[in-house]
């Protein structure tokens, strides 16, 4: 893969309809600091005036007492938040979150969460988890943590999941069938994160679903293939699963591309800055030459999902099928500031190799096909041993895989769609 002018960044990802992020690795420096000179500019007497009447006025007579930082950290969020929907100032403590988000690791109980509507349901305690020893289950839904309800604020709950390994988390779950809700004492683990889940599918096919781009997702995309290959499998086609997939790390997402592209670019971006402006190509070499790949993308799909997505439709690498994708054409940087705090800044705007710019546009799939529906458990051995068979859009795909048209999927099959999130 070749970087021209990105300089030294890794990715991060949070969320559903997630971004692409860049992040600055130097020393923390402030704010304007990371400006070209030519774009600096003081702030004027008359604003700071600005600021500080209305700063005085809410500590005076605003009905609650409200400390001085944190009327700092409000103004801050104000400023950068109101710069478009993705840009943001995060706080030591948001910021050490999204660090942890893609490092492939965490500590915490390690479960697999949907937010779907507004309620934090378990789409899938991971394989030999802390989680799943203490008992919970796919479908539970988490009702409290730590005796405090869990409340709209779904992001706050998810984070009062995590915390140091070896300390507890109470959960309160309910569960159908039971009339009272369960009750689980989670110890904390470290849990490791594999975003790659490849099994084989009937007729020599292989299926890989990609759940989001961490730092470790490349590495676990070309390891799941070379034990395929290992296993004696000779594939006849792959059926990526990008559905519901955020986005997260740039390179990881172009790594995955690259991949399966023997040359050509796979994405570029274009900003203010000379760091902003940069080019992503493949290198020669595909690890599955002459395979057919089918994507499997839907409105969950974005970001650099999207970058993978474009860019193995833009070659001819791939066919796409689904529903159109999130529209997420925008990248992010994020700038450490002092006090362990940082700035989330829009700082580029990607294209894919045809020069297509999906934002707010996303990307249109070669064959549409509705679903919805939770994503299947891969973790659950019936699922394991057919995936297709219970998962329409999958079926479609071996179907294409196979030089037919999709079709209807037989009656019973379950398509799989829905936001996910890992604690």
């Amino acid at each position: 893969m070749k970087l021209l002018g990105l300089g030294l960044v890794i990715g991060l990802l949070i969320g559903v309809g997630g971004d692409v992020f860049v992040r600055r690795e130097a020393v923390a420096t402030p704010a304007l600091a990371v400006a070209p000179p030519a774009a600096q500019k003081p702030i004027t007497v008359a604003e700071s005036a600005q600021l500080n009447e209305v700063i005085e006025r809410v500590q005076r007579e605003y009905v609650d007492t409200v400390s001085h930082p944190a009327l700092i950290d409000d103004a801050l969020r104000g400023l950068v938040g109101g710069l478009d929907a993705y840009s943001t100032y995060l706080d030591a403590e948001e910021y050490a979150d999204l660090r942890v988000s893609t490092a492939g690791t965490y500590a915490g109980i390690g479960i697999e969460v949907s937010t779907a509507d507004r309620a934090l349901r378990v789409v899938r305690p991971f394989r030999d988890s802390p989680a799943a020893s203490a008992g919970i289950r796919s479908g539970d839904l988490i009702a409290a943590i730590d005796g405090e309800p869990v409340g709209a604020d779904l992001d706050a709950a998810m984070s009062r999941m995590r915390g140091p390994r070896g300390s507890i988390v109470k959960l309160a779950v309910t569960r159908v069938g039971q009339t009272l809700p369960l009750e689980f004492s989670v110890e904390r683990a470290q849990v490791e994160v594999h975003s790659v889940a490849l099994l084989p599918l009937a007729g020599g096919y292989l299926y890989a679903r990609v759940t989001s781009f961490s730092d470790t997702t490349a590495v676990d995309f070309s390891a799941s293939l070379a034990r395929a290959r290992s296993q004696g499998i000779k594939p006849r086609g792959l059926v990526l699963d990008l559905r519901n997939n955020p986005g997260g790390v740039l390179e990881s997402a172009v790594d995955v591309a690259d991949q399966l592209l023997e040359s050509g670019i796979i994405v570029t971006a274009d900003g203010r800055t000379a760091s902003a402006r940069f080019s992503m190509s493949a290198t020669p070499g595909d690890v599955l030459p002459g395979v057919p790949v089918v994507v499997l993308v839907n409105g969950g799909t974005a970001s650099a999902a999207e970058i993978l997505a474009g860019a193995l439709q833009d070659h001819h690498r791939a066919v796409l099928l689904g529903t159109r994708t999130f529209g997420k054409g925008s990248v992010q940087t994020v700038m450490p500031l002092t006090q362990g705090r940082a700035l989330k800044l829009t700082t580029s705007r990607y294209f894919t190799p045809s020069g297509r710019s999906i934002q707010g546009l996303g990307i249109q799939p070669d064959h549409e096909v509705e679903h919805d529906g939770l994503p299947l458990d891969l973790d659950d051995a019936r699922v394991r041993a057919d995936p297709a068979a219970r998962d329409a859009t999958i079926h479609a795909a071996v179907e294409l895989l196979k030089g037919r048209p999709p079709r209807p999927a037989p009656r019973g099959l379950t398509a799989s769609a829905g936001g996910a999130r890992r604690n």
